[in-house]
């Protein structure tokens, strides 16, 4: 059985906040009924957690991390046609984002951090390009130097794709307060969890008012009126955070920094105790002391060793997160169901496009560093990944 990290410090905490929303009176919308409330939203509290947690000014909660990329992105005023430039190895829900606000994803390789190569990005931009958007895949920041100092040069807005990096630093500065804007995402996968649910973070009010109005159906908020006869400018949808979600949000938050301390740990003592396995090469990390260490990511010599690699480490009930075993969701060369539906990727080998990409992707082994790890758990790792890397 495959624990993921937030759901591992789910408790007693969680239990009571849900309950206690219960005990006053059920009120699970977020907005409106204050007096049934007796008290501040729970999904407001939970923004403002982590906004105060990131040094941010304003933070919106929504209902996944999916739904914060496209009200962050039009909130950001992306329009249809602009070309927006991410990178390779990504969660399809990055690129989805970017098709369902009517723009055009222009996707680059990535490098040995596994995150976007500024040196491609540069390539990338054109007179159409609107935005860039550097993802922090699996808990490490992307070259932000670099690729800030691309954007502004270019004159470039910047989303930062933060869904799977809450709480990593890039040379102290935290993923998710170096751009325009950002995403988080609270899936049941991610480093805290409110089971579904995401945020936008920027510290533009332009923006957090365009991707609150765009997530609620266009409410402005006005406060000259009651929310039934609120004023609107712009269509919306509906992508609002329930009450329920806020409150398990609110004492996940509480645990993020004992959290991270725990994996670090963990992740110190089995990397040092494989350093000496033959055939394993370390994902490159730019700034190791910003990583939440929430994975463990090594490159075999070749992506038939990586499959064998995974399949000794499944035999030993090791399992690995997303690196071989869903990369069909996180490298854009397999996206064969959506990218065909643009010029540039129409009739072509989408494995070929980015050969740098598929090269480091296809031959990686991501390990999920989990919080609550015993020594014997971890001493299991460190034996086995010894031992598998012998065999190999």
């Amino acid at each position: 059985m495959v624990v993921m990290p937030g759901a591992e410090l789910i408790g007693k905490e969680e239990r009571d906040a849900v309950n206690a929303v219960f005990d006053r009176g059920c009120m699970l919308y977020r907005y409106g009924f204050d007096e049934a409330k007796g008290e501040i939203s729970q999904v407001s509290a939970f923004e403002k957690s982590v906004a105060g947690y990131l040094d941010t000014k304003y933070a919106y909660a929504v209902s996944s991390g999916t739904a914060a990329l496209k009200c962050a992105l039009i909130g950001m005023g992306v329009r249809p046609g602009d070309e927006i430039i991410t990178q390779s190895h990504t969660f399809v829900a990055t690129v989805e984002a970017i098709i369902e606000v009517g723009a055009v994803p222009v996707i680059a390789e990535v490098n040995k951090t596994l995150n976007m190569d500024p040196s491609d990005f540069k390539k990338k931009i054109t007179a159409k390009t609107r935005a860039v958007i550097p993802v922090h895949m699996a808990g490490v920041p992307a070259q932000m130097n670099e690729i800030g100092q691309i954007a502004k040069k270019h004159d470039l807005m910047i989303l930062e794709d933060s869904a799977q990096a809450l709480g990593a630093t890039y040379f102290g500065k935290h993923a998710g307060a170096m751009g325009n804007a950002a995403i988080l995402s609270f899936d049941y996968g991610k480093m805290i969890t409110s089971g579904e649910g995401g945020m936008v973070l920027t510290n533009k009010k332009d923006i957090y008012q365009r991707a609150r109005e765009y997530a609620d159906h266009g409410h402005e908020m006005n406060p000259r009126f009651p929310r039934g006869k609120d004023t609107r400018t712009i269509a919306g949808f509906n992508f609002r955070m329930m009450e329920l979600q806020g409150a398990i949000g609110v004492e996940q938050m509480k645990k993020i920094d004992y959290a991270i301390k725990c994996q670090r740990s963990n992740k110190k003592t089995i990397k040092e105790g494989i350093l000496e396995a033959k055939g394993l090469e370390f994902r490159e990390i730019p700034d190791p002391s910003g990583e939440i260490c929430d994975t463990l990511i090594f490159f075999l010599k070749d992506s038939k060793k990586a499959l064998k690699f995974a399949e000794g480490l499944q035999n030993r009930e090791i399992y690995t997160k997303n690196l071989p075993d869903a990369i069909k969701w996180h490298f854009a060369g397999t996206w064969d169901h959506m990218l065909p539906a643009f010029s540039r990727y129409k009739n072509k080998d989408l494995m070929k496009i980015w050969p740098e990409s598929a090269k480091h992707m296809e031959r990686s082994v991501a390990i999920a560093i989990n919080i609550l790890m015993t020594e014997e758990e971890i001493d299991q790792r460190v034996k086995s990944i010894n031992a598998i890397a012998k065999s190999l």
